[in-house]
């Protein structure tokens, strides 16, 4: 009668048949519509990519180039004598923009030397000053127009401000005295419009040009790095690879010693850190200064302090000895537990003592993550240096019929514009594009982030799928190796690829939905600095923090998903033989399942 209700449970009971093969022969592809997505978006990214490194230059990255796109110092130009770069207003790189534009919107010109002095057009124009101001502006530039209209034409900067280099580039030269930031000697500034402003106003602007050349150098001197020592590299991946399987046969065979002898070893480290803070506690008895409490001294930046403080090392005591008796307490009633553990960790190293690939497949991985970020930081730097200075026509007269279109300030002069209008003048308006591949640039760049944290999920799962597959092949064979398939690693690879690319497609997708909406907000909560909300603040926090809370959640369930998965493709058919059961689990509730019905 137990029988029976199991059998009702569970299904028909089937005699044993050698020639079944499980789902091996009899299986579908999951979540085609998902596989079909990926292949039409990787399509769509290789088109961006394509596009991109069609308008983009990389070596406005390195070199600095004027607004209309001129390299600083290049032999043979006419900037080879002015090797660095002038912001005409340092204020507006406050913008966030900065990070994705590579871009400054102000206009910027080559120089021989930075601004040395604080000076304004203002009162230079009529002073013997001028001369040193005339070679901040504009090549070309003819002292021939009032004040407010050079000003409004951008032919020269409205203020000068003491500035340093920095990659070849002018930024105010910022530094702290007592406390208080300062440009030069002064703590404000006047704008070249007769209102003053306060320093961190260039502070901002710097700051943010700045980030972006730190980000630009740490890029350079990584590669260098490892064009250099590339070989070293190899030879420690290789050292490391070694030990690692040196450990894991170790474990095979001296897996309960090794892991009481690390346990032991902790108790007595813990122990000796317990007789430690008591002779320096008993040492500092009677030295003056040594009874201070922590709550009067306060936080001191030089943390060294506190080492001479009895207080210090009775807590560093009491700390020690409560984690001390908590590892003893969870090993005495843990001593099972830890048993289990060793057996475990004995037929892992055996496991993978007969899976012997899996210990370079993760080289795999990182190959295809490497591909993953070069693509996409590749892409974002060609999209990023798109941008081109974009100048239009001015005219305080009302009637211009050509008042807002693009010109070209070189030929501005002599051109049908000009003589059209006779009081239009060519400004600089921004830089970008009029065509909807500039208008769309942000666009692009938000659709590069998205791709790559899709393609790296994916090939993370993919890692995971692979390795699990793998080792259940191991676990599912009743006779070791003999049952074995010949290429575990290659089979379970090529089963995950064959059969549920659209699966792990899925789950990446999820996971990269959520990775980019935390990349916006925290784009949002950048914007969002100089607003003093504190409401907006606080949403802002709660957000990221829910977010960041379902990002964890999803890869716990995704990775659970993917290993049950593969345990039940790799499953043996004499295991899968005894029950028929039409039960179809998706990826969602944990599993990866075979499409049609099947043997499960």
């Amino acid at each position: 009668m137990e029988d029976e209700r199991k059998d009702g449970a569970y299904g028909t009971p089937q005699k044993y048949d050698p020639t079944f093969k499980g789902p091996i022969y009899n299986r579908g592809c999951t979540d085609i519509i998902c596989c079909v997505f990926l292949l039409l978006a990787i399509v769509g990214y290789v088109a961006v990519g394509i596009i991109a490194w069609t308008h983009g230059d990389p070596r406005k990255v390195i070199y600095p180039t004027d607004s209309r796109g001129e390299f600083c110092g290049q032999k043979g130009t006419k900037n080879a004598n002015k090797p660095y770069l002038f912001y005409f207003n340092i204020v507006k790189c406050a913008s966030p923009l900065v990070l994705l534009e590579f871009q400054c919107p102000t206009p910027q010109i080559c120089v021989e030397k930075c601004p040395d002095r604080y000076l304004t057009y203002l009162n230079a124009h009529r002073s013997q000053d001028f001369e040193y101001y005339k070679q901040f502006c504009v090549p070309g530039f003819q002292n021939n127009k009032g004040v407010a209209e050079v000003l409004r034409d951008g032919d020269c900067p409205a203020v000068l401000t003491p500035s340093t280099l920095l990659a070849r580039r002018c930024f105010p030269a910022i530094h702290a005295h007592k406390g208080v930031l300062m440009v030069g000697n002064e703590t404000t500034y006047e704008d070249g419009h007769g209102a003053r402003k306060n320093i961190t106003e260039l502070v901002e602007g710097a700051k943010k040009a700045n980030g972006v050349l730190e980000a630009r150098q740490l890029a350079m001197r990584i590669f260098e790095d490892y064009t250099v020592s590339w070989y070293w590299i190899v030879i420690g991946l290789v050292i490391a690879m070694v030990m690692s399987l040196l450990f894991i046969v170790l474990l095979r065979f001296l897996a309960g010693i090794m892991v009481w002898v690390m346990i032991v070893m902790v108790i007595l480290v813990l122990g000796y850190g317990i007789f430690h803070c008591y002779m320096e506690y008993a040492r500092l008895r009677g030295e003056a200064g040594s009874d201070v409490s922590l709550v009067d001294l306060g936080f001191q930046t030089d943390l060294r302090v506190y080492l001479h403080l009895r207080q210090t090392w009775m807590a560093f005591m009491i700390i020690l000895s409560i984690i001390e008796v908590i590892i003893i307490l969870l090993l005495i009633f843990l001593r099972k537990r830890i048993l289990i553990a060793i057996a475990l960790i004995k037929e892992a190293s055996r496991a993978v003592g007969y899976v012997m690939c899996s210990m370079l497949y993760p080289l795999v991985t990182f190959f295809l993550l490497c591909l993953c970020i070069a693509y996409w930081a590749s892409t974002a730097v060609f999209l990023s240096t798109s941008n081109e200075a974009i100048y239009k026509i001015f005219d305080d007269a009302t009637d211009c019929p050509v008042a807002g279109k693009t010109c070209n300030p070189e030929t501005f002069s002599s051109s049908n514009e000009s003589r059209l209008c006779p009081g239009a003048h060519c400004q600089f308006a921004f830089y970008g594009g009029e065509s909807g591949y500039h208008r769309a640039l942000l666009g692009l760049q938000i659709f590069n982030a998205f791709m790559f944290f899709w393609l790296a999920n994916f090939v993370l799962a993919l890692g995971q799928v692979t390795l699990a597959g793998a080792f259940a092949s191991y676990y599912w064979s009743l006779h070791k190796p003999d049952d074995l398939p010949a290429f575990p690693l290659f089979s379970a690879f090529s089963r995950a690829l064959r059969y549920h690319t659209g699966s792990l497609a899925f789950g990446a997708l999820i996971l990269a939905i959520v990775q980019i909406i935390r990349v916006m907000l925290e784009y949002l909560d950048q914007r969002l600095k100089a607003a003093d909300n504190k409401f907006a603040k606080f949403l802002m926090t709660c957000l990221k923090c829910c977010f960041w809370c379902l990002e964890k959640f999803i890869k716990f369930l995704n990775r659970n998903a993917y290993i049950m998965g593969s345990w039940l493709s790799s499953s043996s058919p004499t295991v899968l033989g005894l029950y028929k059961t039409q039960h179809r689990p998706s990826i969602i509730t944990g599993f990866l399942y075979c499409g049609g019905p099947r043997e499960e």
